[in-house]
């Protein structure tokens, strides 16, 4: 215990030696309504032209990824300067969705946004998502132990997906985060997972500019390939800041394959993420419970 103190009061001391980068919180090109960066349409599925795609199923799932990039409805007009169909195509392909619940219109019938078919789906996913099922145990349990809120996510792509949570008692959020995506290196479980890469890969997986989330995001390639090269030394991610102001986060990923594409997390803030005794105890636990689950994930 008293190594995972000196270990966890170490790293975030050189989290605030080292992140010192200026820049305004999520204020570039292509941000999302609710202030973070929204995914471009082309982002994971490539022009139906480079994949061999079916033109209009490549629409649809464009359509349906900008949508659920947004936390306010987008009208026609929004929609169609974002992904450049003709209107009239995209108005029947609109209409079509609504239809059938994938997508609702707003009160006036002008503003669209993602429906509850989607959930519907994504529902699905969890629920049969083995990684998930093994998780939910260990989560609650790592939650019990240091009262903290624990997270699991997924790298996908450039970014990390939360797949489960557990509220700490201190505070209990509004809106859950599962089902939210994050850029990986602006999150200790998103530097948990590149650092399973080689910095040759991370840089062809991120993109070419690191848009900051808050004025403690890491944007620069090499303060970012140092801080990976930590992780791997040391075997777990720490964030203080760079997501979420007031908060820091110890990561740890899930070594039941390679490289690594699951992770879980614990999220503290300031006033308690001081105390290093209490650090060092959440430090341990999660790296603990990482431990446990990486062991019943394996084939």
């Amino acid at each position: 215990m008293a190594e995972a103190v000196r270990d966890a009061k170490d790293a975030m001391a050189r989290e605030r030696g080292t992140v010192k980068q200026s820049g305004t919180a999520a204020q570039a090109a292509g941000e999302r309504v609710d202030g973070s960066a929204a995914p471009t349409a082309s982002a994971s599925t490539g022009s139906a032209a480079s994949t061999g795609a079916v033109k209009s199923a490549d629409r649809t799932i464009e359509l349906l990824e900008l949508l659920a990039g947004y936390s306010e409805p987008l009208t026609l007009s929004e929609i169609h300067r974002e992904l450049a169909y003709p209107k009239s195509s995209l108005f029947v392909l609109l209409r079509t969705l609504v239809a059938r619940g994938w997508v609702e219109t707003d009160r006036r019938g002008t503003g669209y946004s993602i429906g509850v078919r989607a959930l519907l789906v994504g529902t699905s996913y969890l629920d049969r998502d083995p990684v998930i099922r093994a998780a939910t145990r260990v989560l609650e349990e790592l939650r019990t132990e240091v009262n903290e809120t624990v997270h699991l996510a997924r790298l996908d792509g450039a970014d990390v997906v939360y797949l489960a949570s557990r509220e700490s008692a201190h505070h209990l959020r509004l809106t859950s985060r599962v089902g939210r995506r994050v850029p990986a290196y602006a999150t200790a479980l998103g530097k948990a997972l590149l650092s399973g890469r080689t910095d040759a890969e991370v840089d062809a997986l991120l993109p070419a500019k690191l848009e900051p989330l808050t004025p403690q995001t890491v944007t620069d390639r090499d303060a970012l390939f140092a801080e990976l090269a930590l992780v791997r030394e040391r075997g777990y991610a720490t964030e203080r800041g760079q997501n979420t102001p007031g908060l820091g986060c110890f990561a740890v990923a899930l070594e039941y394959r390679l490289p690594p594409i699951d992770a879980i997390s614990c999220s503290v803030p300031y006033a308690r993420l001081d105390d290093p005794g209490h650090a060092g105890q959440t430090l341990d636990a999660v790296r603990r419970h990482a431990g446990q689950l990486s062991f019943l994930l394996r084939p």
